[in-house]
Formats: C-alpha cells, sequence, structure tokens
C-alpha cells in the first residue's frame, strides 16, 4: 500500500475497532490478513430477526458482516458514485433469512444510509448494530432493500427495538469496605 494517509487511518480503525470490540460482549471483531488490516468481519451476538420457510418471523441471536476499506475509501466520489461506497464496505454474510428492511433478501447488501468517505470503522460497526437490533429502521418501501420486512416492521413497531443492550459493557464502580 504507497498511500501513507490511508495507511494510517487503517492503523486507527484497527486500534478503534479493537477496542471497540474488547469493551463488547455482543460484537468479536476479526481482522483479515495485512498490516494493517484493510477488511475486518464483524460477529454480532445480539437479537435480531430472520424469517423462517414457513414465514413467520423469529428472534435470532447470531450475525455476521464484512467490512472492507476498499483503496479509494478517503477519496469517496472521486472513486465512487454516491450510494455505491455504501454497497462496496459493508456485504451481509449471515444469516441468509435475515429479515430487515435495511437488508436485501436476495443480496448480501445491507444499507447503512450514506456512508462519507472516512467513515471509521467503530461508526460503521456502531450502525450494523443498530440495523441488526431494529434501533434504525427504514419504514418505506420505496427506500427498502426488502420491501416485505419494511411492511412488516410498519406493523409490528411495538416490538422495537428487538434488543435494547449497549454495545459496551456498562462499567460498575462500587467500593469494598
Amino acid at each position: 500500500m504507497n498511500d501513507p494517509v490511508l495507511t494510517s487511518f487503517l492503523r486507527r480503525q484497527y486500534e478503534e475497532g479493537m477496542a471497540l470490540a474488547s469493551e463488547s460482549d455482543l460484537i468479536d471483531l476479526l481482522a483479515w490478513p495485512g498490516s494493517p488490516p484493510y477488511r475486518y468481519t464483524a460477529l454480532f451476538s445480539c437479537r435480531g430477526l430472520v424469517q423462517k420457510e414457513d414465514g413467520s418471523v423469529v428472534e435470532h441471536d447470531r450475525f455476521e458482516v464484512d467490512i472492507w476499506f476498499p483503496p479509494g475509501y478517503l477519496q469517496g466520489a472521486q472513486n465512487y458514485p454516491p450510494a455505491a461506497l455504501t454497497f462496496e464496505v459493508l456485504t451481509w454474510i449471515s444469516p441468509v433469512n435475515v429479515f430487515h428492511p435495511n437488508i436485501s433478501d436476495c443480496a448480501p447488501f445491507i444499507c447503512a444510509g450514506h456512508i462519507e468517505p472516512g467513515t471509521s470503522l467503530v461508526q460503521l460497526l456502531e450502525q450494523c448494530f443498530a440495523i441488526i437490533t431494529y434501533n434504525k429502521v427504514t419504514m418505506q418501501e420505496t427506500d427498502a432493500l426488502n420491501q416485505a420486512a419494511c411492511v412488516w416492521a410498519r406493523n409490528n413497531k411495538h416490538r422495537f427495538p428487538i434488543d435494547n443492550r449497549s454495545m459496551k459493557r456498562r462499567q460498575l464502580e462500587f467500593q469494598v469496605e
């Protein structure tokens, strides 16, 4: 990698991402080979939804997303059309039957909104977590990647968020006498 700015950015992402993972019981972060890494697999152990073969929507507690920082990530629009960066950076891995308006039901796409060039790994993890747990939900079919999930979500708002735990472990302070 010849770009010292991108290399510095990627080192910082590794440090901050691993620090977040060490402070969380809900996220495991696996860095792909590289120095510094430019790709990660995030394993979320939080509650979200899947749709079973019979059409029922049930809770699930294990989700996987890949995050990739392409060579032109910090330049953004110079290298990618506005929405393309989102789909270039985030890839939905599993489960394939995930049920959320922001996650495609037929391709490995997850929409975390518009990703600006330089959006940090921690911010991307927070966005994915908010989507999986239904803290962030698109309620318009014209803007949803999964229109059936969008209709379902509008009719089931009372169930959200599915998981309201914080990504980070809460620090307990106490004194022993």
